[in-house]
C-alpha cells in the first residue's frame, strides 16, 4: 500500500489534505482511492478497482487504509509542512503465517464465517489477503491437515 499527498487547503487554523491511496495485491488486482482528511477525520471521496470490489469489501477498504493515511498525515493528523509526507510501500494486510499455524487460522476463519452464515471462501480472501485460487489452495491444505471436514462425506 501507498499513500502520496495529493494536495492541501488552509483556512485560518483548519486544513484539509487529499491523499492519493493504492493498494495493489500479489494477484494483480489493484485499488485507487482519494480520500479526505480533515480535523482528524477521513473520508473517501472516489474509489477505484480492477476487478471491481464486493459492497462487503467496500465498506472494509476504510479500515484497510485508515492507519497508513493518518501515517501520512504525520502528528496531530495534519501533513508534514513540505507536503511530501508518504509511507513507503506495504502490505494492505499482515503476513500470513505459514505452515500448520496458518493453516489453523484458515479453519477458524472459514468455520466463523460458515457459522456466521457468510461465504467461508470470502471469508479466508479478507483475512489472509490473498486471490480466490491462493485461499481455495489453504482451505484445502487445511483440511489436508485435520483441520476441517473432508469436501465430500466417503460412502
Amino acid at each position: 500500500m501507498s499513500v502520496w499527498p495529493a494536495w492541501e487547503v488552509r483556512e485560518d487554523e483548519r486544513a484539509t489534505s487529499w491523499f492519493t491511496v493504492r493498494l495493489a495485491f500479489t494477484d494483480g488486482a489493484r485499488i485507487d482511492a482519494l480520500a479526505v482528511v480533515c480535523e482528524g477525520c477521513a473520508s473517501l471521496e472516489e474509489v477505484r478497482s480492477q476487478p471491481a470490489l464486493s459492497l462487503h469489501d467496500l465498506a472494509e477498504l476504510a479500515e484497510w487504509i485508515e492507519e497508513p493515511l493518518f501515517e501520512a498525515c504525520g502528528p496531530g493528523a495534519a501533513p508534514a509542512a513540505g507536503g511530501d509526507a508518504s509511507v513507503a510501500p506495504r502490505r494492505a494486510r499482515p503476513a500470513w503465517p505459514p505452515g500448520v499455524e496458518g493453516r489453523w487460522l484458515v479453519a477458524q476463519e472459514y468455520r466463523a464465517a460458515q457459522e456466521g452464515g457468510f461465504d467461508p471462501v470470502l471469508a479466508v480472501m479478507c483475512a489472509t489477503g490473498h486471490s480466490r485460487r491462493k485461499s481455495l489452495r489453504l482451505i484445502s491444505q487445511a483440511r489436508d491437515s485435520g483441520f476441517l471436514a473432508p469436501r465430500h462425506a466417503r460412502r
